[in-house]
């Protein structure tokens, strides 16, 4: 069967090249045509990439603004592209800005629509369940609190567990140990805390310099940015300039791994951090405006995923304009070696990590996936 797919960001090519390998495994007849990276291309084959995520992916207003004509352009290729290949399925991973677009022209077109990674509707633009509902066949959702919540909607909708499972437990494989990890960076002996500001240019912008703020409190201690390539080093060094805080690339999961706890800002970050038994805060700056639409534009008392997936604030966050840095030491303290919060949150993600699922999460869905597909064809 022919399988059209279409991610446009880093973890969405992750999951799209994960799907895909499932894909092949329940249908060894499987073609596909995609727009993704560089994983979904070595998964897929790189002559069946349309467009690299990196031409297509543009956050923000003020970006999108500014490139309206390139999205509008790259919209109507898109298109093109999926009538002429003539797919049994279009399979939309995440990405709902461009996505549910595709999901209304294609169901239009009569082509069978399937959705991984739902859109957030819970938290905001609720307004998308409606066309979420009107065309999409089945929509495949990574939290289980997301499976009564669609269902409620009239959404028929499948669970088949995190992907993160499955990306955690292949890392973790990998990862080296924490003293040589610390060799190799010519970090010291002092406990780590790992800071994960974002992944992009306003993220870094806003949320670092309240990090660096708060590592001032704890010489006793090393804190270390978890860095990404696609960012000008410059902006991470302009922010830390005079501080103690150590810079690593690419080393997410390696960095985590060997931190004794972590600042991170809202996000996926989250839940990995959590999944991954690393004691976590969550520091997130918004604009002064937005904390007071925050009631308006947020239809849920918390912005970490842990605390979403538990319903209740496991992980303190601070979400503000100005960060209370001595409320945000307190914390810290509690829950770094020794602190009075640690253990009881360790337990919590336990908990969390238990509601997420078995490892297997992308075969179980490509199975599902297939077998939906198949239901019709025959």
């Amino acid at each position: 069967m022919k399988y059209y797919i279409i991610a446009g960001e880093p973890s969405g090519d992750l999951h799209g090249a994960n799907l895909i390998e499932g894909l092949k495994k329940s249908d060894s007849e499987a073609a596909f045509r995609f727009w993704g990276g560089e994983k979904m291309a070595a998964a897929g084959g790189g002559e069946n990439m349309v467009k690299d995520y990196r031409q297509t992916s543009f956050f923000g207003i003020v970006n999108v603004v500014k490139n309206l004509r390139t999205i509008i352009r790259q919209e109507r290729e898109c298109k093109r592209d999926i009538l002429n290949y003539a797919p049994d399925v279009v399979v939309l991973v995440d990405y709902p800005g461009f996505n549910m677009r595709i999901a209304k022209f294609a169901h239009r077109h009569g082509l069978r629509v399937f959705y991984y990674i739902a859109p957030k509707v819970w938290a905001w633009r609720e307004y998308r369940v409606r066309a979420l509902r009107r065309y999409v066949d089945r929509l495949f959702v990574i939290f289980p609190f997301e499976t009564e919540y669609f269902r409620n909607k009239g959404i028929e909708t499948l669970f088949c567990g995190n992907p993160l499972v499955d990306t955690i437990a292949r890392r973790s494989e990998q990862l080296p140990a924490p003293e040589n990890f610390r060799r190799e960076y010519g970090l010291d002996e002092r406990p780590i805390v790992a800071l994960l500001a974002g992944s992009r240019t306003g993220e870094i912008r806003d949320n670092l310099p309240d990090m660096v703020a708060l590592s001032r409190r704890f010489p006793e201690r090393q804190f270390v940015i978890a860095g990404v390539s696609w960012l000008d080093r410059q902006l991470y060094d302009k922010i830390t300039a005079g501080s103690d805080v150590r810079f690593v690339c690419d080393r997410t999961y390696e960095l985590l791994h060997a931190a004794e706890a972590a600042v991170v800002t809202s996000g996926t970050a989250t839940l990995e951090t959590a999944m991954m038994n690393i004691p976590e805060m969550v520091v997130y700056h918004i604009p002064r405006l937005y904390v007071k639409l925050r009631p308006l534009l947020l239809k849920i008392p918390f912005v970490s995923l842990v605390n979403i997936n538990l319903g209740r604030e496991t992980v303190r966050e601070f979400v503000s304009e100005r960060l209370d840095v001595d409320a945000a030491e307190r914390e810290l303290r509690s829950i770094i070696a020794g602190g009075d919060k640690r253990e009881q949150m360790l337990e919590d993600f336990a908990l969390l990590r238990s509601m997420m699922g078995q490892t297997g999460v992308a075969d179980r869905v490509a199975r599902s996936m297939v077998g939906e597909v198949k239901k019709r064809v025959r």
